[in-house]
C-alpha cells in the first residue's frame, strides 16, 4: 500500500515581469497589466507531496524532519526575503512565473536529495489566495479562484411535492436558498518561452467573468438563467454547465473546474 504525505513551507519574495534587454513598450506589451521595472512581493506557500510505503518499524512513510532538512535548508533560503529576478540566477533570464518556478523548484528538490524511501509526486505553489499552480514533474497547471453568490431551489417538476421533499428536504423550500459559491478554474498547456506563462491570467479572468461570474452572480438559477430552465439546479448540474460554458473559451486547455457550494461540499468536472 502506498501512502502520500504533503509537507508545507512558506517564504516571502519579490519579483517583476520585466526584461532589461527589452524596451518599456515591448515589456508592457509582453506582460499586459503586469509589466513593471519595479518589484512586487508575494507570500508564497509551497506544498511538496511525496509517497512511499509505511515503514512497519517506525509507522512512517518518511521522517518529516528529513523532508524539512531538504526544503528548509536547500529551497526556502534561495527565495526567502529575496528578489527572485536578481538573486536567483536562473531567473535572471527566465520570467519568475508560477509556471517557471515550479519546475525549477522540482529540479532543486531532486538535486538536494529527498530520502530514498519516497518519491516526489506533486508540487503546489500558491502565489495569491486566489491563484496557485501545480506540477507533477511533467504537467503544469495553474488555477484561478472566483466567487459568486446565487440562489436556487432543488425541485424536479416531474415529481410530486412529497417526493421532492423526501429527496431534497429543506433545500426544496419554495422560497429557495442561496450560496456563496467558490469556483476553481484549472488550465494547462505549453509555456510561452518569453512570458513563462501558459496564458495570460487576464484572459482567463475575462472568460470566466463573462461566461460564469457576471452571468450567475446575484441571480436565481431556477428563474434567471435560461440554460437551467426545466432542469434540476443541483451543484452537479451547475458544475457540468460551467465546464461546458468555459471549454474552448479560454486561450489554454481547460483541465478542471471545481465548484464549492459550501465549505463541506465540492463538485469537480475534469477533461477526460
Amino acid at each position: 500500500m502506498i501512502v502520500a504525505m504533503t509537507r508545507r513551507v512558506t517564504f516571502s519574495s519579490g519579483h517583476r515581469f520585466w526584461y532589461a534587454h527589452l524596451s518599456d513598450e515591448e515589456n508592457r506589451n509582453l506582460f499586459p497589466g503586469w509589466g513593471s521595472p519595479y518589484n512586487h512581493g508575494h507570500n508564497y506557500t509551497l506544498d511538496v507531496t511525496v509517497e512511499g510505503r509505511v515503514n512497519p518499524e517506525t509507522g512512517m512513510v518518511v521522517n518529516i524532519k528529513d523532508v524539512d532538512a531538504v526544503l528548509k535548508t536547500n529551497i526556502v533560503p534561495q527565495f526567502a526575503q529575496k528578489s527572485i529576478n536578481d538573486e536567483v540566477p536562473y531567473f535572471k533570464d527566465h520570467a519568475p512565473s508560477l509556471e517557471n518556478m515550479m519546475p525549477y523548484l522540482w529540479r532543486e528538490i531532486e538535486a538536494a536529495g529527498l530520502p530514498r524511501e519516497v518519491k516526489m509526486t506533486n508540487l503546489r505553489l500558491e502565489e495569491l489566495a486566489n491563484f496557485y499552480g501545480e506540477y507533477d514533474g511533467m504537467k503544469t497547471t495553474i488555477t484561478r479562484i472566483y466567487e459568486f453568490a446565487a440562489a436556487h431551489r432543488l425541485h424536479v417538476s416531474a415529481l410530486s411535492d412529497e417526493k421532492n421533499f423526501e429527496l431534497f428536504g429543506k433545500c426544496n423550500n419554495v422560497a429557495g436558498h442561496g450560496h456563496n459559491y467558490v469556483l476553481e478554474v484549472t488550465v494547462g498547456g505549453n509555456l510561452d518561452e518569453k512570458t513563462g506563462m501558459i496564458c495570460s491570467i487576464n484572459d482567463v479572468d475575462a472568460a470566466v467573468n463573462r461566461e460564469v461570474v457576471d452571468r450567475y452572480d446575484h441571480k436565481n438559477f431556477n428563474c434567471d438563467i435560461p440554460e437551467f430552465e426545466g432542469r434540476p439546479t443541483t451543484s452537479e448540474s451547475i458544475a457540468e454547465t460551467i465546464f461546458q460554458r468555459l471549454d474552448g473559451k479560454i486561450p489554454a486547455n481547460l483541465e478542471r473546474i471545481r465548484l464549492w457550494e459550501t465549505a463541506r461540499s465540492a463538485f469537480e468536472v475534469c477533461k477526460k
